[in-house]
């Protein structure tokens, strides 16, 4: 009972305490499991992991403390749990490894590693969604390879190829959401390669652009919208009017079109207020803070009392 008020407390947080509520309960209920209580331990651990990813501040224990939390659920998951939450679990530890490395904290190659032993069983014909996201996730992890290095060109490539490969798996109607993702992830990717095909690259972009144009509109998702056109703008600003010398520039066109699409970015209206969990503060909380500690069991007692 304490995993499922922890989880409703993190699914639906209303401010940044419910989510620390949410990781006290979970070590609550973590330390009433006993030595035949593996699983289910692992199961909290794996849960407590993805709530302790999504505290808002900038110091990165909890990332930590999530890494070691999906590390130690891994085992019992993958003996005794089944096929689905071990992969779940690998995909998050994707996810954690991935921030830490972007502050030198772990190796972007272990992330990379953990989605694609998540793909071993989130298919593409048995879980489109998942792996979809699985291959935007390992997209963004390609291109996090410094550019520096021949790995780092070769990185780009991968990227657009997993866009692509995770686009294979959803379409415009059945995962409009992940499909308007994924599109405009790969225009970007496109428009920023360092590729010799330039110009073919800007114009693909463009129409991965306008794949996402078909989801995301002004009026049920103006923030995606404005980025995507935004991109758009700025690839615009860059092809040549004469596809056939791109060194000719585009003095005549593209200024104006980009421009155009800028002025209906600008006329946007201002976007409704944010949810709680973004308009959370970046700032260090303490995980002893006895106030918390007693809203989560205040919430817990209330809880417990409308079930009886």
């Amino acid at each position: 009972m304490l995993m499922e008020i922890a989880m409703g407390l993190q699914h639906k947080p209303k401010q940044a305490q419910d989510i620390l509520a949410a990781v006290d309960l979970y070590r609550e209920a973590a330390e009433l499991c006993g030595e035949g209580d593996a699983l289910l331990l692992a199961r909290i651990q794996a849960r407590m992991a993805t709530a302790l990813m999504a505290v808002p501040t900038d110091d990165p224990t909890p990332l930590d403390e999530a890494r070691e939390m999906l590390r130690r659920a891994l085992p019992p998951l993958g003996g005794l749990g089944a096929a689905e939450e071990l992969a779940e679990a690998e995909m998050n530890l994707g996810l954690v490894l991935q921030s830490l490395a972007g502050i030198g904290r772990a190796r972007i190659q272990d992330a990379i590693g953990a989605y694609q032993r998540a793909l071993r069983t989130f298919s593409k014909l048995s879980h489109p969604r998942e792996y979809a996201i699985l291959h935007s996730n390992l997209a963004t992890a390609f291109l996090s390879v410094p550019m520096a290095s021949d790995a780092g060109k070769l990185s780009e490539a991968l990227a657009v190829q997993s866009f692509e490969e995770g686009l294979s798996a959803v379409n415009l109607i059945d995962h409009p959401v992940e499909y308007a993702m994924l599109q405009n992830n790969l225009g970007n990717a496109l428009q920023y390669a360092s590729s010799s095909h330039r110009v073919e690259n800007g114009f693909r972009a463009l129409q991965a652009y306008d794949e996402a144009l078909k989801v995301r509109d002004r009026r049920n998702s103006p923030i995606e919208y404005a980025n995507t056109i935004a991109n758009k703008a700025n690839c615009l600003s860059n092809l040549p009017d004469d596809p056939e010398d791109g060194d000719a520039g585009n003095p005549a066109t593209s200024h104006r079109r980009s421009s155009s699409i800028a002025r209906r970015v600008r006329s946007l209206p201002r976007p409704a207020r944010p949810t709680a969990q973004r308009a959370w503060p970046r700032r260090s909380l303490s995980w002893n803070d006895s106030a918390r500690r007693t809203r989560a069991r205040q919430w817990w007692l209330l809880t417990v009392k409308k079930e009886t």
